[in-house]
């Protein structure tokens, strides 16, 4: 059995994760990851997880992740929406965990989207 302290670190690390899967408002920037079967079987579900260790990691404060079901193009799972508020909505796609870490620093902190990533450059 886990001693109490050790619980209430995990409780607060889960709380902390669903904080940024559920914050949401006008000026905040979004992740959203597809997360229907297709996604899901792609490999999706750790990209999920490396958008949101990184964004805690660099403690954006102003980044939710969340998650959306298929949106038709399962060829291109996993794939992710970067939603800037005042900017159109950047499409990535193929999206491995080791390329999350460039999409947060180039595009949501640096606004500069990862042209090679996005669907404009699959198709």
């Amino acid at each position: 059995m886990k001693s109490l302290a050790e619980l209430e670190a995990i409780r607060k690390a889960t709380l902390s994760r669903i904080n940024l899967r559920t914050e949401d408002d006008s000026s905040t920037t979004r992740v959203v990851v597809g997360m229907a079967t297709c996604g899901i079987a792609a490999g999706a579900r750790p990209v999920m997880l490396a958008f949101m260790d990184e964004i805690a990691k660099r403690q954006l404060n102003n980044v939710t992740v969340s998650q959306t079901g298929c949106i038709g193009m399962c060829r291109l799972e996993p794939m992710v929406d970067v939603i800037v508020p005042g900017q159109e909505k950047v499409t990535y796609v193929h999206v491995k965990p080791e390329m999350v870490e460039r999409i947060v620093d180039d595009h949501i902190i640096h606004g500069r989207p990862v042209h090679e990533y996005t669907i404009g450059a699959a198709e």
